[in-house]
């Protein structure tokens, strides 16, 4: 599905991403984990196209995305959620949700695509008349994935998706990311807290200074220790 091969690229004359490559397959959840400014947001902004790479290739089931603008990104199948939810607060949760099934035509219906967004997160039922500006973080981080989920994508970016999250919420969010894996599509989440990481992940790569350090299974990353020092911010990686 998704492949990133040897991607850089550099914001203001500084280099962010230095040749990372990652992998998702389909029905896959992967994490990008790394501290802060490590580059997880600008890799995804990269995959996006809302920042374009210096170097390296970009490829969904074989479609090269590099130099696509970010509209025609989502036309082929990619949803992201970003970190700071972006809800527009003059729509109700209700036409929140609804809004990609204007916007991007697929193989299903618009109802079948937002009744499967209320299934994974059947809690905004509740709040379908409320105005997206009255919503705490935790629902609006679920109308978020919600929204990019009825795009009907193949896969869906998920940024830092328990980030700031009281902890009645995140079991909410980690089953709606189970049940979209479940259901076929990949999954790719940037996550800055290692224990946030949901224990049903298939892959993590870790991230430092632009640079992919170490990819395997969590399990993996829990046995090594450099690993996890650096993830936990407890000591720098040499130049």
């Amino acid at each position: 599905m998704l492949n990133v091969a040897n991607l850089k690229v550099d914001i203001e004359g500084s280099r962010i991403l230095n040749g990372i490559s990652l992998s998702v397959a389909a029905g896959e959840l992967v994490c990008l984990v790394g501290r802060n400014g490590a580059g997880k947001t600008t890799t995804f902004r990269s995959i996006m196209g809302y920042r374009r790479a210096l170097s390296g290739d970009i490829t969904l089931d074989g479609t090269d995305l590099t130099r696509l603008p970010t509209w025609q990104i989502a036309q082929r199948g990619i949803g992201f959620s970003p970190e700071e939810s972006e809800v527009y607060t003059d729509l109700t949760v209700a036409e929140n949700i609804e809004l990609p099934t204007w916007t991007r035509l697929s193989g299903r219906p618009g109802a079948a695509r937002i009744e499967e967004a209320y299934t994974v997160f059947p809690k905004l039922r509740q709040y379908l008349a409320r105005g997206g500006g009255q919503l705490s973080g935790g629902e609006r981080k679920m109308v978020s994935i919600a929204r990019a989920l009825t795009l009907d994508p193949k896969l869906l970016l998920l940024d830092e998706p328990f980030e700031g999250l009281s902890p009645a919420i995140i079991p909410l969010i980690a089953e709606g990311v189970a049940s979209i894996r479940a259901m076929g599509k990949g999954v790719l989440i940037a996550e800055s807290n290692v224990h946030h990481i949901p224990e049903y992940v298939d892959r993590i790569y870790v991230l430092e200074r632009g640079e992919v350090m170490f990819s395997g299974t969590l399990t993996q990353a829990h046995h090594d220790r450099d690993v996890m020092r650096v993830i936990a911010g407890q000591v720098e990686v040499a130049s």
